[in-house]
């Protein structure tokens, strides 16, 4: 994933500026930056955060930057924001979401404007750049936004720094949240989160989301619209189970009281019997207490996540590595574990490696049973939306592994796997319980999507799903 913030005020900004992106940091794990337009015109640094926080990273920078705009950026992908000189005007870009047709699109823009694009590693393009040069095909800005969200195959989400504007664009279909908030007091300032919880602490008040498709400008005395929001939205339900931080709200929905609704609904359909209810930091802790809480089962800690060194930031992208680091930062108390019936909760079962890894660990420390409870559906299908898994190929998924173990095949279709959906189904439960087998878990219970749906609070109609039912926008 990725996150980003801006700022427009009558004062200087850039601290503001630095602890806003800084509060993002759970979104990605590669890249940060930052961009401010002031006395000197553009400044901009961009780091690698692979090996360190953000904020270390940023510490000097944030010294020497001066000026009353700015937005910055952390990243899973790309290096950003960039710095843009064209006929719209000098500005700098950060985005958030992903292209699925880049090729297309760089021959797209070739044809059209002769457009040079800087070469990365193994000849790719910067995405970031992308959406830029398609911006800038049209005459003007917002066609050049509606013309790029329109051409792009998957999702985006932008913003862009002129030196007296922010305009902000949420992706057309609104899967990522862009929320706007209000200095509080007589101060002027606005700012653009893609987290509701990166300003809280900053003097800042909520004024509104941004709908699908909308555009505005920002800067510190107003926000106006320069295009009016699409009907149609398809907000990531992805958000509140997973990757959004517990005091952030998305369409006015917080994520901490999702995942409590959430856990709550997950007891009411199971009896099953244990000693302790525990959650798989951090994202998992919610919905263990709303099971919890639900149950009357004593919530615990079992093993506490280790992160004082062991920073997300380092989290190399080689999966053996990574799975290494997961197993390291879980300490046990064993006290809490051995001869016990735990029922532990995680957000959800992508690939199933350090889950894995995690009950092992649990059983080796002594414990007696471990029931394990998805805080989501069985995830089918990869997202082709947004970049939230580090899974290259549907064929990682554990749900697709197991369908090919059962129907005998080495490639699983997206036709089979819909036979697999329905949580009443003969063949779904046969998936789950091969899944429980294979993970060594005493019993497995998914939750179940309309459950889900339910603790969100939604119309399912603006919430996308397609991970869990593989069903498209216009579905």
């Amino acid at each position: 994933m990725s996150g980003f913030f801006g700022i427009a005020s009558k004062k200087d900004c850039a601290m503001q500026l630095f602890f806003g992106v800084d509060y993002h940091s759970h979104l990605g794990t590669r890249r940060g930056g930052l961009a401010i337009y002031g006395e000197e015109g553009f400044q901009r640094s961009i780091h690698s955060i692979e090996n360190a926080p953000f904020r270390t990273k940023f510490e000097k920078d944030i010294q020497v930057m001066k000026g009353n705009i700015g937005i910055g950026c952390i990243s899973d992908m790309e290096a950003q924001p960039l710095l843009i000189n064209s006929h719209l005007g000098s500005y700098a870009i950060s985005t958030v979401g992903r292209i699925n047709n880049i090729e297309e699109l760089k021959e797209l823009c070739f044809k059209q404007g002769k457009i040079q694009f800087i070469e990365m590693n193994k000849g790719l393009i910067n995405p970031t750049e992308l959406v830029a040069s398609l911006i800038n095909l049209k005459d003007n800005l917002v066609d050049g936004i509606k013309y790029a969200q329109e051409v792009i195959d998957g999702s985006i989400s932008i913003l862009l720094l002129f030196k007296d504007k922010i305009i902000a664009a949420r992706d057309k279909v609104g899967r990522t949240p862009v929320i706007i908030g209000k200095k509080k007091g007589s101060a002027g300032a606005h700012c653009v989160t893609f987290e509701s919880s990166a300003y809280l602490n900053l003097g800042f008040e909520y004024v509104r989301d941004l709908g699908p498709g909308e555009i505005v400008s920002i800067t510190s005395e107003e926000v106006e619209v320069l295009k009016q929001k699409n009907q149609c939205m398809k907000i990531c339900a992805f958000l509140w189970s997973y990757y959004g931080y517990p005091t952030s709200n998305y369409e006015g929905i917080n994520v901490e009281a999702m995942r409590y609704r959430c856990g709550s609904l997950l007891r009411k359909r199971d009896n099953v019997d244990v000693d302790a209810v525990a959650g798989v930091p951090d994202s998992g802790i919610a919905h263990a207490i709303g099971y919890s809480n639900e149950s009357g089962i004593p919530y615990t800690r079992p093993f506490i996540k280790y992160t004082l060194t062991w920073t997300k930031s380092f989290m190399p992208t080689n999966q053996s590595q990574r799975n290494m680091i997961a197993k390291m930062k879980l300490i046990p108390v064993t006290e809490l574990i051995k001869g016990k019936k735990l029922l532990l909760i995680d957000d959800s079962i992508v690939r199933g490696t350090q889950l894995r890894e995690t009950v092992d660990f649990l059983y080796d420390a002594g414990v007696k049973q471990v029931h394990v409870r998805p805080a989501c559906p069985p995830i089918m299908y990869g997202c082709k939306y947004l970049n939230f898994s580090r899974s290259i190929s549907d064929m990682e998924l554990m749900t697709r592994k197991v369908i090919a173990e059962l129907e005998d095949v080495e490639f699983v279709s997206d036709e089979l796997t819909n036979e697999y959906i329905n949580p009443d189904g003969e063949k779904y439960q046969k998936m789950v319980n091969k899944i429980g087998e294979k993970m060594n878990f005493s019993s497995l219970r998914y939750h179940r999507l309309d459950d889900l749906i339910a603790s969100i609070g939604l119309e399912p109609c603006k919430l996308c799903t397609y991970c869990f039912d593989g069903k498209e926008e216009n579905d």
